[in-house]
């Protein structure tokens, strides 16, 4: 797995996490995790708590992602003689979510998703977040089923299995930064987050572009050929 791949897949996360039916939820989502309450703008909760049980969280949907991207390495390597044939495939699937996602296309199918709530319970520790981590992960939003999906066809084109269990890693590690980061922010205050959701419908219009990008870059096999070419200004290469 090259850099150039780590790079696609962690920015893939965070386009997940700020797309605009994820990112105004995450008060929501804190909320319901650690069953604290807003007041004076803020979330008021022990930060202690908040991180202890949003790693759980992470982790939960991390372990969905993983064995997704396990998953689709397999089948891929089944299918190892037409890879050519899979990667122009999976690029021109790619092309397509990110012309749903920029608004340029309007599929409804695409936009239906199982929703990720569980029951409310008087338990709110480590085993909660990681089952409602788990739900979030098998029943994920629209916005992120589009980027994910993307990685996912990455992962089936990709050369070894570990390569795709790696790229869902970075993944899950990109959708869970922020998420810790913008937790961690909202025990301060909301105001940020008032002022980003103003920037949501332009953001998921970059984020089409960006992957209407990589999937020309896949279509066209360029992709191999750019990672190569930047692996000679690295110092590193992440092997799997």
């Amino acid at each position: 797995m090259d850099n150039l791949t780590v790079f696609i897949a962690f920015a893939a996360g965070m386009l997940s996490f700020l797309s605009p039916c994820v990112f105004p939820l995450i008060p929501a989502y804190v909320s319901h995790l650690t069953g604290s309450s807003f007041q004076d703008g803020k979330l008021v909760v022990h930060r202690g708590k908040l991180l202890y049980q949003s790693l759980f969280f992470i982790a939960g949907f991390s372990l969905i992602f993983i064995a997704l991207g396990a998953s689709a390495s397999f089948i891929g390597r089944l299918f190892a003689q037409e890879l050519v044939l899979i990667q122009k495939i999976s690029g021109l699937l790619i092309i397509f979510f990110g012309l749903q996602m920029a608004g340029l296309l309007n599929i409804r199918m695409l936009m239906s998703g199982k929703t990720w709530e569980t029951k409310s319970t008087r338990s709110r520790g480590a085993i909660r977040s990681f089952i409602t981590g788990l739900a979030f992960g098998a029943g994920w939003s629209p916005c992120v089923g589009l980027a994910l999906s993307s990685i996912l066809l990455l992962a089936g084109s990709s050369e070894t299995l570990w390569s795709g269990i790696g790229l869902l890693a970075v993944y899950s590690l990109g959708l869970g930064v922020p998420f810790l980061l913008i937790s961690w922010l909202l025990t301060y205050s909301m105001k940020m987050m008032k002022k980003m959701n103003r920037w949501m419908p332009l953001l998921s219009k970059i984020n089409g572009g960006l992957l209407i990008g990589m999937g020309l870059l896949l279509f066209t096999g360029q992709l191999q050929k750019i990672s190569a070419w930047l692996a000679q200004f690295t110092f590193f290469d992440i092997t799997f």
